[in-house]
């Protein structure tokens, strides 16, 4: 069974508009696959009964802070629970690329775009490194992706960079 547990994108004549992704777009649904309304969803999340967050991100800045959900004159579907989602977990991970199609760091000192929320983001992971937020600012290099050197994951960092006497390569 596919690990999300959906099944292939709809076609026409089988979108069903009571199904659909954080993403507001329909989708399919396989046997053994549940799920749950969008209220109970926030139930959860504003109930605290949400531990760990991983979300995606335009840019995350070296105290923590995420922007995650609008580029200024982009349309966009809305904010979604992101902010429910950063406001409530105590422990958020972000998975993003390293650094936009211009070649210009997303981990940043500041955050440029609309933030979603403030000094949470606990742990970073791209496709050159996994960081962690220091409590004092910075981003701690802890591992770098095979192949990758600490000078690459430098330069592609605009942010404060730690680097950790332990830094690895990542196991798969």
């Amino acid at each position: 069974m596919d690990f999300w547990a959906f099944g292939p994108f709809p076609t026409e004549e089988n979108v069903d508009a009571d199904l659909i992704n954080a993403g507001k777009q329909t989708v399919t649904m396989v046997a053994g696959s549940s799920l749950f309304s969008s209220a109970e969803s926030f139930a959860m999340i504003r109930g605290g009964h949400v531990d760990l967050t991983i979300l995606g991100a335009m840019e995350v800045s070296e105290n923590g802070d995420i922007a995650n959900w609008k580029i200024p004159n982009k349309m966009v579907k809305g904010m979604g629970g992101a902010m429910d989602l950063v406001a409530s977990a105590d422990n958020i991970i972000v998975a993003m690329q390293h650094v936009n199609k211009a070649g210009e760091s997303k981990l940043l000192k500041n955050c440029t775009l609309p933030l979603t929320g403030l000094r949470c983001v606990k742990k970073i992971v791209t496709e050159l490194a996994v960081l962690e937020i220091m409590p004092e600012g910075g981003f701690k290099l802890l591992e770098t992706a095979p192949g990758v050197s600490i000078e690459d994951v430098q330069k592609a960092t605009e942010g404060k960079l730690v680097v950790s006497d332990e830094v690895c390569e990542m196991s798969f």
